[in-house]
């Protein structure tokens, strides 16, 4: 079946991978209909040269450029930028203008109504506005085209609008690759692994949607889907971007004639677990949709929120950052803040609001490794979060919990976003219960788990005691649970993290569920990860745990830490223990120590026990 042609073949799905499926949320209606704003579609004629064939002869090749309402208005703002490759049958100016400019209506919508960052989308032609005979024929043209992008089309377009670019050599276009995505249907999806293949260098995130990659052969990724997974797992492995630095979104309709030739490849890609997991590779489908081009929209409604989140800083100036000179009480007051500020920084604590950011250290006498240039690149990364127009902070407590308990008035969950649909972790700082140390040990936990596509929260507790601060945190799982649809994220599989005190909140829900607190039950966690604590109390229905410390902890015990390990493992819970030499209490993500990096480790714990239909 050419996989640019739609027809009544349905697709083989004898196979189970559902384990791998995530659905996508439907477009709302009013995005398929002209926005009261509407973007520009620019034309850019350039000369390029023959890549394909190798002849080295100049040629000039057409590509469309979708500019967001007003841009320009503003000299300081920069853009992300897609590059969307079309299918065989199309060509360049297809993507803005098939379906009565779908995709078009689309961006001004979402663009409108702030559901990404600011977006340019370039859609580019591997073949010069006319079709070759056979989709196969069109093959050296799809390889030949992210080199054409990397020499020719990306300087041109990113140096003539503002984008993240600082300069458009080799180099400037790697610093920028973060604010870069390549994505196509069909033979687009082809072209996007080429992309992949010669150019992981330029683009982080990459869209194959409906085919599979061609790099061993014609229909290779469905024909030999090992064989092309390690292939492109050998050139990650080999560059500087695995774990995180690479995103593979892929989709495809339950109808599409190449939903099979796609969903094998990306299943033999997830058995590649040291390079594929769930923090780089995905897949969506859209129910009932076949192979052409109208479903494409949703793909994108679903993934550009994802690639480019509207809490990205794209403004060039600063929308009120601190730093270290900063007091105190620039934090608590801060607009960005209005109504949380004061838990931002430890708000137990007595402290002298004219106290420098420097000097923040002091302010959490439990833990180590603090400095004022990580706290204020963590306030001014929330700072950008609330500039954009994402919801920071939320009430776990309704006015009535509050008024009978006031001390109920200093909690909440700060929300880091991930990708919609994706389960959520709730991070638990600790402070020996006499402290929230959350500039240290949630906010910058949270905001790492985000970026590797999870959605994070950062819990905001009642300090006095352990029993208080679970009935919190259950009351944050029942909230984010029953608020799934609007905060969009699983409710299945969620983790639980904590340092200290926090270690203690997490593995003590795990134990006992949010019944054991508030008399409301949910499924408990699908792993707790703890860090740094003394906490010896387990049962038989403890989720799996991975647990960790330093081995020059004066506060916890490392081996009180490790029996408790061993008596899960007796009982054939899932557990592992880590020491990290030369660390003490409280280091947070450990930046700079033995431990740097064990988020990730972490997450791929987490990653073993979930269902991966999240």
């Amino acid at each position: 079946m050419p996989p640019d042609q739609d027809g009544t073949e349905k697709p083989d799905t004898s196979q189970d991978y559902t384990d791998l499926i995530s659905k996508t949320a439907s477009v709302p209606v009013i995005y398929g209909q002209e926005a009261e704003h509407r973007g520009e579609v620019v034309r850019i004629d350039y000369n390029t040269r023959d890549y394909a064939e190798g002849t080295g002869r100049t040629r000039t090749n057409t590509a469309y450029v979708y500019l967001p309402y007003r841009y320009g208005e503003n000299i300081n703002q920069r853009y992300n930028v897609l590059y969307l490759v079309h299918g065989h049958y199309a060509t360049a100016a297809t993507t803005f203008e098939a379906e009565d400019g779908l995709v078009r209506k689309l961006l001004d919508h979402m663009t409108g109504n702030g559901d990404m960052a600011p977006t340019i989308v370039v859609s580019p032609s591997y073949n010069y506005g006319e079709p070759t005979p056979d989709y196969v024929d069109a093959d050296p043209y799809c390889e030949a085209l992210p080199q054409e992008l990397v020499n020719d089309l990306i300087p041109l377009v990113e140096s003539r609008y503002r984008t993240y670019a600082e300069s458009t050599d080799a180099a400037g276009l790697e610093a920028s690759r973060e604010h870069r995505a390549i994505g196509g249907f069909s033979m687009g999806a082809v072209t996007t692994c080429y992309a992949l293949e010669h150019t992981l260098a330029y683009f982080k995130y990459f869209m194959p949607v409906s085919a599979d990659c061609w790099s061993l052969g014609a229909f290779a990724g469905m024909n030999r889907p090992m064989e092309t997974a390690e292939y492109l797992a050998d050139i990650v492995r080999q560059s500087p971007y695995a774990d995180t630095g690479f995103y593979i979104w892929a989709a495809s309709g339950t109808e599409d004639s190449a939903y099979r030739e796609t969903l094998v490849q990306i299943e033999a890609m997830s058995q590649l677990t040291d390079v594929f997991r769930l923090s780089n590779l995905t897949f969506h489908e859209k129910d009932g949709a076949r192979h052409e081009f109208r479903p494409m929209a949703e793909y994108l409604y679903n993934a550009l929120p994802f690639f480019f989140p509207n809490g990205q800083n794209g403004n060039m100036d600063t929308y009120g950052h601190l730093t270290i000179s900063n007091t105190v009480k620039d934090v608590v007051e801060h607009e960005a803040f209005n109504g949380f500020g004061l838990f931002i920084l430890p708000a137990e604590r007595i402290y002298d609001g004219g106290m420098r950011l420097a000097d923040v250290a002091r302010l959490l006498p439990y833990h180590n490794y603090v400095t004022g240039e990580e706290a204020v690149e963590t306030i001014n990364t929330m700072i950008d979060h609330v500039h954009a127009g994402n919801r920071l902070f939320y009430d776990i407590y309704s006015d009535s919990d509050k008024q009978a308990d006031p001390r109920k008035n200093n909690t909440g969950l700060f929300f880091f976003r991930g990708e919609p649909g994706r389960p959520f972790a709730i991070v638990c700082p600790g402070g020996g219960f006499s402290y929230v140390g959350a500039i240290h040990e949630g906010f910058p936990l949270a905001i790492a788990l985000s970026k590797m596509g999870y959605n994070a929260f950062s819990i905001q507790y009642r300090t006095g005691g352990a029993q208080v601060a679970c009935e919190d945190l259950a009351q944050a799982i029942d909230f984010i649970i029953r608020h799934a649809d609007e905060l969009q994220v699983a409710t299945g599989d969620y983790s639980l993290w904590g340092g200290s005190a926090g270690a203690r909140m997490a593995a003590y829900l795990g134990s006992y569920g949010t019944q054991g607190f508030i008399g409301i039950e949910h499924a408990r966690p699908a792993a707790v990860i703890m860090g740094y604590t003394s906490h010896s109390d387990y049962t038989a229905d403890d989720p799996p745990t991975y647990a960790l410390i330093g081995d020059n902890d004066a506060i916890a015990s490392a081996s009180v830490m490790q029996q408790r390990v061993n008596n899960l493992q007796a009982l054939g819970i899932d557990a592992e223990f880590h020491l990290y030499p030369n660390l003490r209490h409280g280091f947070g993500l450990g930046t700079g120590t033995s431990a740097e990096g064990w988020e990730k480790e972490a997450v791929r714990f987490w990653e073993r026990h979930i269902s991966r239909k999240n």
